[in-house]
């Protein structure tokens, strides 16, 4: 797994932030006699693996501190509610969907909340995606147009549908599929976390018939950059690291107009 930010060639400010963290069970110990405590195997096996991208709307202050308070408000929320993962990739895993849809509600909820402290009334916003690996499988909560792939077998497969009016009025029929690149309303969000109304969607996928690479990013990187660039990038790919670098580097080469965050993270194909 790897991650990058930059606040691109254009912004002055850097309002996007990510996180990468996996959950394990976990023994702390209060008090003891034993002479070698840090010996003992406290640490688990990994039960999950949590990454997150958020990319914050409006003044660069206010985006910036609408995405880190999205991002920290759920995660207290993923970690206080860990009882859920215990219900993941069977076939009554809704409490599991229901918290991470919860999660976002949680994020929009500790946004309005600092906004309304404020004595400027100013509206703080962000996109969020959330994406929590429970192998096989993979959960994605989103809500705004920050993206989140699955790359395998050859196959790119965007898993998040953007919240925008432009993509709204495609669904509905309303503007052709093929004028919603030029369309000043692409990057309009008709949902986001703080603003007035928050949509999230949750999506449950099998990582073994998907793939095993997830890619989460901000449109600072799908402003420049093609699905197809991503797909071929993919394809050429010896490690995460790599992969988010040279595209980070492709989107800066090409204007880095907004902030750029990425997070890559391969699997095995089978569990070890």
């Amino acid at each position: 797994m790897f991650g990058i930010t930059h606040q691109g060639k254009v912004r002055s400010e850097n309002q996007d932030h990510y996180l990468i963290s996996t959950v394990h069970p976990q023994v702390v110990v209060h008090d003891t006699s034993l002479p070698s405590i840090d010996q003992l195997p406290l640490r688990g096996t990994r039960l999950a693996t949590v990454l997150v991208v958020a990319d914050g709307v409006g003044g660069a202050a206010d985006g910036s501190e609408a995405a880190r308070l999205a991002t920290e408000a759920v995660m207290r929320y993923v970690s206080s509610t860990l009882r859920s993962y215990h219900a993941a990739g069977m076939s009554s895993d809704d409490e599991l969907l229901a918290a991470l849809k919860a999660a976002a509600l949680e994020a929009h909820e500790a946004v309005k909340a600092e906004a309304a402290l404020r004595t400027d009334h100013r509206q703080m916003a962000t996109t969020l995606t959330v994406c929590i690996v429970i192998w096989p499988w993979a959960y994605v909560v989103q809500t705004g147009d920050s993206r989140a792939y699955i790359y395998g077998f050859g196959k790119l497969q965007q898993i998040t549908r953007d919240q925008t009016v432009g993509q709204a009025l495609v669904d509905q029929g309303i503007l052709p599929a093929e004028r919603l690149e030029a369309s000043p309303l692409k990057h309009v969000l008709s949902s986001a976390i703080g603003a007035d109304e928050a949509l999230p969607d949750v999506t449950r996928v099998d990582l073994r018939e998907s793939g095993p690479l997830l890619f989460l990013c901000s449109d600072g990187l799908t402003k420049h950059v093609t699905d197809e660039e991503i797909a071929d990038a993919m394809s050429r790919m010896t490690s995460s690291e790599q992969l988010v670098k040279d595209l980070l580097e492709l989107a800066l080469s090409r204007g880095g107009s907004d902030n750029i965050t990425i997070i890559a993270g391969r699997a095995p194909l089978e569990k070890k």
